[in-house]
């Protein structure tokens, strides 16, 4: 695994409990003094934290309101050590231990963390194996990112790479099938995600980047009959995963 030495937070209750239930590194939780802590979410994270022995810090609102940049913090804060990046391998590791075929997304500069997270959010809902996202030029897991995430970055593995061109041909040589989406493709709803598959979303302005689209093995497009011809990327990425998870787990 790799991991960033930055401290970052955890903001809010539900994605606090997930955290505390998770794997990560904890350093402090922060909550905001004269709180009612019988709220049941509260006395969770507070009970899960003491189990941790974890240091509980009572401060003000506005210390909060500064460490989460005025974002809705719900009254609760974890201070952790940067997220923890898998590889490629762990990705596939997943995907072995659920005795199941590799299902991956793959994201081409996404740039804003709420359209990551909610990407990483649905990911796990649908039982997406792993994402993958480059080091530059993108978004990294940031606490924004884990707020969004609803607490499913504590549950799929996140792979950063240097170069995805070159992680794709990897994907390719170990039998993963890779699907680009682009104005000029098949229909999405023809989409057969069975067997080891990976799903490439592009960034939010410019889509899939000229080079990746070279590498595919099919490209598939969302039909639109409005007079708006594009989804935002979090929506498409929905739209698509679905896809995947209905041909991988038909009706019966």
């Amino acid at each position: 695994m790799e991991n960033n030495t930055s401290e970052e937070f955890v903001i809010g209750r539900h994605p606090v409990v997930s955290a505390l239930k998770g794997g990560q590194e904890i350093n402090k939780v922060f909550i905001q003094s004269g709180i009612n802590e019988d709220d049941k979410t509260i006395e969770e994270a507070v009970k899960l934290a003491k189990k941790k022995h974890l240091v509980i810090s009572k401060v003000p609102k506005q210390k909060l309101d500064k460490l989460s940049n005025n974002q809705n913090h719900q009254g609760i804060i974890l201070s952790v050590a940067a997220f923890k990046y898998a590889t490629i391998d762990d990705l596939f590791m997943n995907a072995e231990q659920k005795n199941e075929d590799p299902f991956f997304v793959i994201l081409d500069n996404i740039e804003d963390p709420h359209n990551l997270g909610s990407i990483i959010r649905t990911s796990d809902a649908a039982g997406v194996h792993g994402v993958i996202i480059p080091k530059h030029r993108a978004v990294g897991l940031t606490a924004t990112v884990a707020k969004t995430s609803a607490g499913a970055i504590e549950r799929v593995p996140v792979a950063r790479v240097t170069n995805l061109s070159n992680t794709i041909n990897e994907l390719k040589d170990r039998g993963v099938w890779v699907f680009g989406t682009d104005v000029k493709g098949n229909d999405y709803r023809t989409w057969n995600a069975k067997g080891a598959s990976a799903i490439i979303i592009g960034n939010e302005g410019k889509g899939i980047s000229p080079l990746l689209k070279k590498q595919v093995d099919e490209m598939l497009t969302i039909p639109m009959v409005g007079e708006i011809q594009s989804l935002n990327a979090s929506v498409a990425a929905s739209v698509l995963i679905y896809q995947g998870f209905n041909s991988r787990h038909p009706l019966k």
